[in-house]
């Protein structure tokens, strides 16, 4: 019978030991001496490099999550789930960064309500630790607001997929944004019109085609002024009319299908729109938008993007209208 390979880290055939020990100590408590001695490949060796010889733009986490505290425009505090996105630059010298350090960063305020200023404390704050030149946060949340219905005079939760951004640039500039997904349904005119048409001419039923649409809202407080979510959500309302609704009853349909109908419009026709309010507004430094109309009646979304125009602010360059497909 052959003899048994000796096996690394199990038990072989014969039943020896593996070569290797495995285990975990329950019990043991690292003291500062350990702790010093452990190896940090962040501050490895230049050959320990790898690839070009080159700085990196952005390198840190995405998706630590999170209980945060925000506080309503009404002064109630909100404690939600956040999902939260930390980078910073890195030079050409450094192997890494202690990615560990961001998230750290960001607990030692996690008990504070959340606002644009503290917000600028931890990019401060992980910039020196991880001694960056750039650092970026995003935070990302969804929004409870208490929506009344059209006629019945029931209420209820509308959730808005919101993030807040923070740039700190090496220069020392500060900028924040704030994100916002409006949700709503646009009846097309076009087909509006060739509906009434089929009926006047030859007395014939049909229904116009309308689909569930959404806008993305992004938009730079200007210096000194503070926009709450609630104004957001406001000026989007006021701006296309037809939000989605949440608490419905007959009285409820047939006023969102009235609605509609006085409320026509193509995706051309909501970017203008929500264009108008968001320009007329003083709070808001700068602003881009896109929106998609899932269409019912093409197997293709029509969507739009506008900005504010504003030199050196937003272009018009969003691309990801997969991620508004509600």
């Amino acid at each position: 019978m052959p003899k048994a390979q000796p096996m690394y880290l199990h038990r072989a055939a014969d039943g020896s030991p593996p070569r290797i020990r495995r285990g975990y100590d329950a019990k043991f408590r690292p003291s500062p001496a350990y702790r010093a001695s452990l190896p940090d490949m962040m501050i490895a060796a230049h050959d320990a490099i790898q690839g070009g010889h080159v700085p990196i733009q952005q390198v840190g986490v995405s998706n630590f999550r999170l209980p945060l505290k925000f506080r309503t425009k009404q002064g109630r505090i909100l404690t939600l789930e956040a999902s939260v996105t930390g980078t910073v630059s890195l030079e050409a010298e450094l192997k890494g960064i202690n990615m560990s350090r961001i998230v750290r960063s960001f607990y030692d305020h996690k008990d504070k309500v959340f606002t644009g200023e503290w917000m600028g404390k931890i990019l401060k704050a992980y910039l020196r630790k991880v001694e960056s030149k750039d650092a970026r946060l995003k935070i990302n949340f969804s929004y409870p607001m208490l929506q009344p219905s059209l006629r019945s005079g029931l209420a209820g939760w509308q959730f808005y997929d919101t993030a807040f951004e923070g740039v700190m640039t090496r220069g020392g500039d500060y900028r924040r944004f704030i994100h916002f997904d409006f949700v709503y349904s646009s009846a097309c005119p076009c087909s509006a019109e060739l509906a009434e048409h089929a009926r006047d001419r030859r007395g014939v039923y049909s229904v116009p085609h309308s689909q569930r649409s959404k806008a993305r809202v992004t938009v730079e407080a200007a210096p000194g002024k503070k926009i709450w979510i609630e104004d957001i959500q406001a000026l989007c309302a006021r701006a296309l009319q037809t939000e989605t609704q949440v608490m419905v009853k007959r009285e409820d349909e047939q006023a969102f299908a009235e609605l509609n109908g006085a409320h026509l419009k193509f995706v051309e026709d909501a970017a203008r729109l929500l264009f108008r309010e968001f320009e007329g507004e003083p709070r808001v430094a700068d602003f881009r938008i896109a929106c998609a109309h899932l269409e019912s009646l093409h197997s293709h979304d029509a969507v739009s993007v506008i900005c504010k125009g504003v030199p050196g602010g937003f272009t018009a360059d969003f691309m990801d209208f997969r991620s508004l497909v509600c």
